[in-house]
């Protein structure tokens, strides 16, 4: 199983996958509790910062930000239409900042150290039945398929635009499900093959 995993050296590299899962929680909890649009736009500044700072560079802030704009745009146009753009500017300043500090910590950790952690923390959960394996198995299929999907967005963007066709977005929905499906079926295929998911032969 690949991750979204990007070997480096900087800082966030030396945390634990614990130490940056409760750094995100604390600072996710403290923008959205606060509900200030001057608080959150610094964190949308500190996120944009951390990626430089941990050898990861602005382009990849920017992959981020530029499949989650259309979001973004509309939530500040509704706010804005049917609110205030101060709190268009919390808002969207909240989302971007969360979504980038997510993955940063993403891409700074790898799975198997995020399997571990999931799997330490689901242990509890074994005296109502629970399978903490199966549980950060489910945890680390969740974090695989954001690349998938965004995988599959792509593909379908770039058959939309090679077929000339534009001002459809609506078009790209289908491509994008179908797509999905079948990596969903290839994921279980694989599943299965290695014994996974099979508790009757066990």
């Amino acid at each position: 199983m690949t991750g979204l995993y990007v070997p480096g050296t900087g800082p966030l590299y030396r945390l634990t996958a614990g130490t940056k899962l409760l750094a995100l929680l604390a600072v996710s909890v403290v923008i959205i509790v606060v509900g200030d649009a001057r608080v959150s736009v610094g964190a949308l500044a500190a996120a944009l910062a951390l990626y430089p700072l941990s050898g990861l560079g602005v382009r990849r802030a920017w992959h981020v930000l530029r499949v989650l704009w259309p979001f973004l745009l509309a939530i500040a146009v509704f706010q804005t239409l049917f609110g205030d753009w101060p709190t268009a500017v919390r808002l969207v300043a909240q989302l971007a900042a969360l979504v980038l500090l997510a993955n940063v910590v993403t891409l700074t950790t790898r799975v198997r150290e995020m399997l571990d952690l999931f799997e330490r923390a689901a242990r509890p959960l074994r005296r109502v039945g629970a399978d903490p394996d199966r549980v950060a198995l489910v945890l680390a299929l969740t974090i695989r398929s954001i690349p998938m999907v965004a995988a599959a967005w792509r593909a379908a963007r770039e058959g939309y635009v090679a077929r000339g066709l534009s001002g459809r977005p609506h078009l790209l929905v289908v491509p994008v499900i179908v797509q999905l499906l079948r990596m969903a079926e290839a994921t279980g295929e694989a599943l299965v093959a290695r014994g996974i998911d099979e508790p009757d032969r066990s």
